[in-house]
This record gives structure tokens, sequence and C-alpha cells, in this order.
């Protein structure tokens, strides 16, 4: 199956490319939130979170930070940035290539992202427990 985001990493599809290192491409997205959103993706096709070298997520968020700096210093309407990644598509991930958004927000925009948070605080004993589950597997 084709990959999108490898087509444009390649030169296969077109991009309207923003910023590019040896292993990371930030490039418009084609269905901006607003204008000035940003995707920034490994060079290197990585499905997911758990396939993306650590030093390579690393770079995307640097190379993300530099664009959302820019970004603010753009006569574009930018009041915030939100940095986005969906890993899976319970996450809603729908290009399953590795991706960080770049989104600037500014007040009264449409976009919104729905919480289902708790609105009163999780018992402390419940956390640890969880706390610990996660402790457990960051060594695996």
């Amino acid at each position: 199956m084709s990959c999108p985001f490898c087509d444009i990493v390649s030169g296969q599809l077109p991009a309207s490319v923003v910023a590019t290192t040896d292993r990371v491409l930030a490039f418009s997205d084609i269905h901006p939130v607003n204008p000035g959103h940003v995707l920034v993706v490994p060079a290197a096709h990585a499905t997911g979170l758990e396939d993306l070298d650590p030093d390579v997520g690393a770079e995307m968020f640097r190379v993300a930070h530099r664009v959302a700096g820019a970004l603010r210093r753009t006569d574009l309407r930018c009041e915030g940035v939100n940095l986005f990644l969906s890993d899976g598509e319970a996450a809603f991930q729908e290009v399953f290539h590795v991706h960080l958004h770049v989104i600037p927000r500014y007040r009264g925009d449409r976009f919104r992202l729905s919480s289902g948070r708790s609105r009163k605080p999780t018992a402390r004993a419940d956390l640890d427990d969880v706390a610990e589950r996660i402790r457990e597997r960051l060594g695996s």
C-alpha cells in the first residue's frame, strides 16, 4: 500500500515545504485547521510511535518548535499553537506514517479537541497503580 507521506518525502507527490533536515520534513497540511497548519514527518517511514527512532522523534519536535516560533513571527493569525500527534486508529490517526501537527490557534477559531476528562480528581491510589503499571513496561 502506498503511503502519501513517503510519496511526499520522495518527491513523487507535491508539497509546500516549510523546513527540511536529513531526517525530517515539514510541509503545509492540505486540509489545514487554520492557515499555517504544518505537518512534521520523519523521512523514513514509521507507522506509529513504537516504530519511530527516538532521536528522529526528538528532531521532529525540534523542527516543530522552530515552525511554531516562525508562525508567531508571521502575519498569519497565530495567538497560540497546538502540537498534536495521533498514534493509532483509536487516537484518530488517519495517515499511518507518524506526523506531528503544528496548528496555529487564535481566539474564536473553530478547532476543538473534545475532552472526556473527569470533572473530579482520580484517587491517588488509582493514579499510583496506573503509574506503576506503566513504569513496569518502560524498559521493554
